[in-house]
């Protein structure tokens, strides 16, 4: 029976990742206690993941720190620069357990269970990360999208609003301050009239005077 061993070996070459990463294997060490370290750096640079290691008090850390180095080194052997690297991929696996007992009282015992791990670190360039998000647009971004322009073209025809409604406050305001001289014209001729007609009545008042002199005059005589 044929078991195609040949093609199976070539086709798993032909799609075999060759991105630059390191794997570190039966670590004695929890997988729980690595992975607290590995969501901390997943996704970020080389450099500041390395900064993030070095800084973080963790049992895992010196082991990350190693390994980490250890996929620069293979993406620098790839030609591929550390400043343009990030960290694709971080996991864990649970390795054997070694099975250990505590005696305990009555004859009795405890088992301690010591794991290990298998850790892999998996580095990509930063233009294979962006360049996906950057076409790919979920629902809900573009419905956020025609919700801001449709808020900013809001915004426009209420800018558009308050300017007409300036304009006709501001016609308004020349029309009434237009209105204010005619009325002044008109309460200075009336005030021009007043004087004239004061002297008219001193005149009269005048000659009714004269006319009572003359009289007095005359019946003297």
């Amino acid at each position: 029976m044929a078991k195609r061993m040949r093609e199976k070996a070539l086709a798993r070459k032909q799609n075999a990742d060759r991105r630059p990463q390191a794997t570190v294997k039966f670590v004695r060490i929890s997988p729980s206690k690595v992975r607290i370290v590995l969501d901390i750096i997943r996704g970020k640079s080389y450099d500041d993941a390395m900064a993030i290691l070095h800084g973080t008090p963790k049992a895992a850390s010196e082991i990350l720190i190693k390994l980490l180095a250890s996929a620069g080194a293979n993406a620098e052997f790839k030609n591929i620069a550390k400043e343009d690297l990030y960290i694709a991929e971080a996991y864990a696996n649970e390795g054997p357990t070694y099975k250990r007992w505590w005696p305990r009282s009555h004859g009795s015992a405890d088992q301690i269970l010591k794991r290990t791990s298998h850790v892999t670190i998996i580095l990509d360039e930063k233009q294979d990360v962006t360049a996906p998000k950057a076409t790919k647009k979920t629902s809900k971004e573009s419905k956020a999208a025609s919700t801001m322009i449709d808020v900013a073209d809001e915004a426009i025809e209420q800018v558009k609003d308050d300017v007409v409604a300036a304009k006709e406050n501001a016609e308004k305001a020349e029309k009434a301050t237009a209105k204010k001289p005619a009325a002044k014209k008109a309460t200075a001729k009336t005030t021009e009239k007043k004087p004239a007609a004061k002297a008219a009545t001193k005149t009269t008042a005048a000659k009714t005077t004269t006319a009572k002199k003359t009289t007095t005059k005359g019946g003297a005589k």
